[in-house]
């Protein structure tokens, strides 16, 4: 059996979940747009410079589940998912997942973004198992803290181990395993499969694949 791991926002899809999630409120009046559109791109642009203080981050990504019961957030959520979330998923993403869903592949999506937010996601791909980054939950609400480890840069790395020891397995055990993404913060496992594939890659992962010889792949026809 193969591992078949892809990274989701930027690769999967054609734009970033987590951001658009954020900007989709501000659009629907829950958050205040000046205030929160500019933190949230000054976050965003320090995760594409790799620089992200993922802690301070989620303080800031999750506070908005927090304030708000799930009926409501599940209901935007839909909302999300159709305006945003459909038209950044291309027909070669769709295929990519289906060759190795088909392949009776061992896949599994793994992202930072966090799992409500990208649970709908994996299940539109078809995607069984989702890694990502846990809302810490209390009395059926969020609270704004994250559980455990946040799915990111090295994180990512050991929430994958964390998740095969739980059926039993290690990375090695893999004849072959691929990760797809996009994101130099995705070195640390890109570094540890047989196959890292750059998807449609950064300019710091673009060198990093051209460097050693990884293979490149666009996603967004």
């Amino acid at each position: 059996m193969r591992l078949a791991l892809f990274d989701l926002d930027n690769t999967l899809l054609a734009g970033d979940s987590d951001y658009e999630w954020g900007q989709f409120l501000v659009d629907h009046g829950v958050l205040e747009r000046e205030v929160y559109e500019a933190q949230n791109r000054i976050y965003y642009d320090q995760y594409v410079a790799g620089t992200l203080d993922i802690h301070e981050y989620l303080g800031f990504a999750l506070r908005p589940l927090a304030e708000h019961a799930a009926p409501e957030l599940e209901r935007w959520h839909a909302e999300f998912m159709r305006l945003r979330i459909l038209p950044m998923i291309t027909p070669t993403a769709r295929e990519l997942v289906r060759r190795h869903v088909e392949a009776k592949d061992l896949c599994a999506i793994i992202t930072a973004t966090n799992s409500f937010v990208t649970s709908p996601i994996a299940r539109e791909f078809g995607v069984a198992h989702l890694i990502a980054t846990e809302p810490e939950t209390r009395a059926g609400r969020f609270t704004g803290h994250v559980a455990g480890t946040p799915c990111f840069r090295e994180g990512k790395l050991q929430r994958l181990e964390q998740w095969l020891a739980g059926r039993g397995r290690r990375l090695g055990d893999f004849a072959e395993s691929v990760f797809y993404s996009d994101s130099h913060n995705d070195l640390p496992l890109l570094e540890r499969v047989t196959r890292p594939v750059a998807v449609d890659p950064d300019e710091v992962l673009a060198a990093e694949a051209l460097r050693r010889g990884w293979a490149r792949l666009s996603l967004r026809r």
